[in-house]
């Protein structure tokens, strides 16, 4: 009967923690996140990009010498490797719970009697304190959710790890964008002292009237601020690149060329992108980990609403004289069990917390999901249409360079004014600039698509 009563007990203080919802699987979480016309096949060849090293997807001779020492030295991913040691440290403390601890104890103590005399006492030998029997799971419930936590620190490393070789990839590639600026810059800048130059010759013969001649000095001023400005945000650049590497550029790295070569120093990706793949991101494991430890949470909070059963106990020798100390053997065993009956709601109010916890981490769970296709989508899109762009770009300025020859073809013959060299001058130099720049915009949505697909391990 008592036996009976007890198991009644139990159960009646299990229901009192509420059913628990079904974990949601990373499939199940995924289709929640979005419809499923947005997962694409399996089967495609986006795996590619996940199994593609860094080393053999940048061929750049610069940056076969950057990322390795970002990887060495930047202090994002010193602190992600710290965490990981900080969570791996966390879970062996909670697998540790799961044993008793032993400790070896020497004491002593001399109290007054009845009689007016000095009673000693002294003890040695082993002891253990409180040693929780986890029955119910409580202690491999907080195990499991620092084993998830751990995992969640190691895939945060490597997403940082990801983000660093794409970040660096993109800072080198601004870097080779600036310097080809710089040298489209200077030759503008040539080209018009030359134009200014011949019209100042003109202006001086009476040939040129000082409209042109004040034109050609704009032009020539404008090229100057231009190159002020690509300048300076080249040098902006280089910070930007020396906080990721961690340090300083190293002596014997080669000069930035400018060369479109230099620009897109990764190979073209396949196009495929199972779902399978998407899943596979460091930045998505994290996160299902994440997810693993708040429902092992909710697991430690239901158990603490049932009995806690604790071992207490010793044994070694006591004696009331220090020389007979070893002579005499004693032992204790003092087992307990509290079964919590009035909290003031304590216990309920962690479980909920707990359940809130859970629902927050699939949220954020599906966020990844989504975050990770969108992400996808924008880069394919931009992957889509950059090379469209550029080609066009290209021709744009094949034909303002057609454009100028001929406009100075003209004024030598006399039969068009320098402001049509000049317009055409400006023409030709905003759509050199405009093509640089779509050509690096294309060169880092090559390095955005290797990243969101799970590359740069």
């Amino acid at each position: 009967m008592k036996t009976a009563l007890s198991l009644l007990t139990l159960a009646l203080l299990a229901a009192c923690a509420g059913p628990e919802t079904k974990k949601p699987s990373a499939t199940e979480a995924a289709q929640a996140a979005l419809p499923a016309p947005a997962f694409p096949n399996a089967g495609g060849s986006g795996t590619a990009a996940a199994e593609l090293p860094w080393a053999q997807a940048f061929q750049g001779a610069r940056l076969q010498q950057l990322i390795p020492l970002a990887l060495a030295n930047n202090r994002d991913l010193r602190v992600a490797a710290a965490n990981i040691e900080a969570a791996r440290a966390t879970a062996a403390a909670r697998d540790a719970d799961l044993w008793p601890t032993v400790n070896a104890g020497l004491t002593g103590s001399r109290v007054p009697n009845a009689s007016g005399g000095i009673t000693s006492t002294y003890q040695a030998g082993l002891q253990v304190s409180a040693y929780e029997v986890d029955l119910f799971g409580r202690l491999r419930s907080l195990g499991s959710a620092a084993q998830a936590q751990l995992l969640a620190a190691e895939a945060n490393q490597l997403a940082v790890r990801n983000a660093l070789v794409a970040a660096v990839a993109t800072a080198e590639i601004a870097l080779q964008a600036d310097e080809a600026l710089l040298k489209l810059t200077r030759d503008t800048l040539a080209s018009r002292e030359q134009s200014l130059g011949l019209i100042r010759q003109r202006f001086d013969g009476g040939i040129a009237s000082e409209l042109d001649l004040r034109a050609g000095e704009s032009a020539l001023q404008a090229a100057r601020v231009a190159l002020a400005q690509t300048q300076r945000q080249r040098a902006l650049d280089e910070n930007a690149l020396v906080l990721l590497l961690g340090s300083a550029l190293p002596p014997g790295l080669p000069a930035p060329t400018g060369l479109l070569a230099d620009f897109e120093p990764l190979a073209e990706l396949p196009t495929g992108v199972p779902s399978e793949v998407l899943t596979r991101r460091p930045d998505i494991r994290q996160a299902e980990a994440q997810l693993a430890a708040a429902d092992a949470n909710i697991g430690a909070a239901r158990a603490a609403f049932l009995p806690r059963i604790t071992l207490t106990g010793s044994f070694g020798t006591a004696s009331s004289e220090l020389s007979g100390l070893f002579k005499n053997s004693v032992w204790s065993f003092a087992p307990s069990l509290i079964q919590p009956l009035f909290d003031a709601g304590r216990n309920r109010a962690n479980l909920a917390g707990a359940r809130a916890a859970r629902d927050a981490a699939t949220a954020q769970y599906e966020k990844a999901v989504q975050s990770a296709f969108r992400d996808v989508a924008d880069a394919l899109a931009g992957r889509a249409t950059l090379g469209e762009q550029r080609a066009a770009q290209g021709a744009l300025v094949d034909a303002e360079a057609r454009r100028l020859a001929l406009a100075e073809e003209r004024y030598r013959a006399g039969i068009a004014s320098s402001l049509d060299v000049l317009d055409a001058q400006r023409s030709l130099f905003a759509a050199q600039q405009a093509l640089v720049q779509v050509q690096s915009q294309r060169a880092q949505n090559l390095v955005a698509v290797y990243r969101v697909l799970g590359g740069g391990s």
